[in-house]
C-alpha cells in the first residue's frame, strides 16, 4: 500500500507507531472535552483515496443473514472470514496492532487497551436503504475474553454520500432528553468515542439512500481488564433506549433479563431467564 495522505502514515508495513502516538497526544484534549461522553471525529484518519479503493472491494452480502428486528433493521456485518479482499482483511490487522493502540491510548488516556481477535460485533458493517440502528449503550463485557468494553473506532467508507439519505451517528445525553451531536457518515470519517452504560449512540432514523446505496463503515471495539473491585460487575448485553417522543421500541427482553440478574435469586436465574426467551 502506497504512502497515505491521511492523519495516520499508512504504508506497506502498516501505521508508524510513533507518529500514532504524536497523532493521538495532540488531540487528547480535545477527546477528554467532548460531550455527551469523550470522543473525537476526525477527518481523514486514514487517506480517503486509499479507502475509496479498499471499499471497491467491499464483501458481497448475498446469501448472507442480516439483522431485521425493531431495534436494527437491514444491518449486515462481516467478520474478517467473510473478507476475500486482502487489503481489507490487512487494514482490520492493523487496525488491531500496536502501533494503533498507541494512537488509542494516546488520545484517550486509557492505557492497557486489548483489540478483539475475533471481531465480535465489529468488522465491516453494511446498512441497506431504510435500514437503521436504533440509540444503545453496548455490552460492557466480552463474552470469550472476559474484558470490559471501553472504546469503539469507526470510520466510514461512503464516497459521494448526501445529507438528505440521512445515516447520521447520533450521541445522545445520558439522560436521554437530547442528541448532543450528529455526524455524517462520510467517507474517510472516524469516530472514536467512549462505551460505557450511558453512551448512548446509533442512527436510529430508516436511511434514505437510492436503491443501488448503502451505508457502509469500518467497526473496530476494544477493551481493558476489569478493575478488581469490578471484576464481578454484572454483566449486561447492549441496551437500547427509546427517543422521547419518538415511536422507537425498547428490547424489554433484555430489561427483563437485566432484572432478573439482579433481583431474582442465582438459583432462579436459569429458570427465570429461560421463560423470558420464550415471552
Amino acid at each position: 500500500m502506497s504512502q497515505s495522505d491521511g492523519l495516520l502514515p499508512y504504508r506497506d508495513r502498516g501505521f508508524d507507531a510513533a507518529a500514532c502516538r504524536a497523532a493521538g497526544t495532540a488531540l487528547a484534549e480535545r477527546y477528554a472535552a467532548a460531550a455527551p461522553f469523550p470522543h473525537i471525529v476526525i477527518d481523514d484518519l486514514i487517506d480517503p483515496k486509499l479507502l475509496a479503493g479498499l471499499a471497491a472491494h467491499f464483501p458481497d452480502r448475498t446469501g448472507k443473514r442480516f439483522f431485521d428486528r425493531d431495534q436494527e433493521r437491514f444491518k449486515y456485518q462481516f467478520a474478517p472470514q467473510d473478507i476475500d479482499h486482502c487489503g481489507l482483511r490487512t487494514l482490520l490487522a492493523e487496525l488491531n496492532g500496536a502501533a494503533f493502540l498507541c494512537f488509542l491510548e494516546a488520545l484517550t488516556g486509557i492505557e492497557g487497551l486489548v483489540p478483539d481477535p475475533w471481531y465480535l460485533g465489529g468488522g465491516l458493517h453494511e446498512t441497506l436503504p431504510g435500514g437503521h440502528l436504533s440509540i444503545h449503550a453496548d455490552f460492557n463485557r466480552h463474552p470469550r475474553l472476559k474484558l470490559r468494553r471501553r472504546l469503539n473506532l469507526l470510520i466510514y467508507l461512503n464516497e459521494g454520500w448526501q445529507p438528505e439519505w440521512g445515516g447520521e451517528l447520533e450521541m445522545w445525553d445520558h439522560a436521554m432528553r437530547r442528541c448532543e451531536v450528529r455526524v455524517a457518515p462520510l467517507l474517510g470519517r472516524a469516530v472514536v468515542f467512549n462505551t460505557d452504560a450511558d453512551s448512548y449512540h446509533g442512527h436510529p432514523d430508516p436511511l434514505r439512500c437510492p436503491p443501488d446505496r448503502s451505508r457502509r463503515s469500518i467497526a473496530t471495539y476494544y477493551y481493558t481488564a476489569f478493575p478488581a473491585d469490578e471484576a464481578e460487575a454484572p454483566e449486561r448485553t447492549t441496551v437500547f433506549r427509546p427517543r422521547p417522543g419518538s415511536g422507537d421500541r425498547p428490547d424489554r427482553r433484555v430489561a427483563i433479563d437485566h432484572f432478573i440478574q439482579d433481583w431474582v435469586p442465582l438459583r432462579l436465574q436459569r429458570y427465570a431467564r429461560k421463560l423470558n426467551r420464550f415471552r
